[in-house]
């Protein structure tokens, strides 16, 4: 089972990903440095570096589907 709390929903819009609102600073409307064609890269099992431009925090994407991030850190409360 996916652990829920470790995902993040993203949208692609015109070739850019981005996320409504940061996990960690709550800035809205980030734009997020990961390419469309990385995300084919992270489905097939190679982890990515996600770096938040806004905040310089950093979460490690372990898996994508077209709708969310995995990611090896916990961006939900409970």
């Amino acid at each position: 089972m996916i652990p829920f709390e470790r995902t993040w929903p993203y949208d692609r819009i015109m070739g850019d990903l981005y996320v409504q609102e940061c996990p960690f600073c709550k800035t809205g409307n980030v734009i997020l440095p990961i390419r469309p064609e990385d995300l084919d890269d992270i489905r097939t099992g190679r982890r990515r570096l996600l770096v938040f431009p806004c905040c310089r925090n950093k979460v490690t994407v372990i898996d994508a589907d077209p709708d969310y991030l995995l990611t090896d850190t916990v961006l939900r409360g409970k």
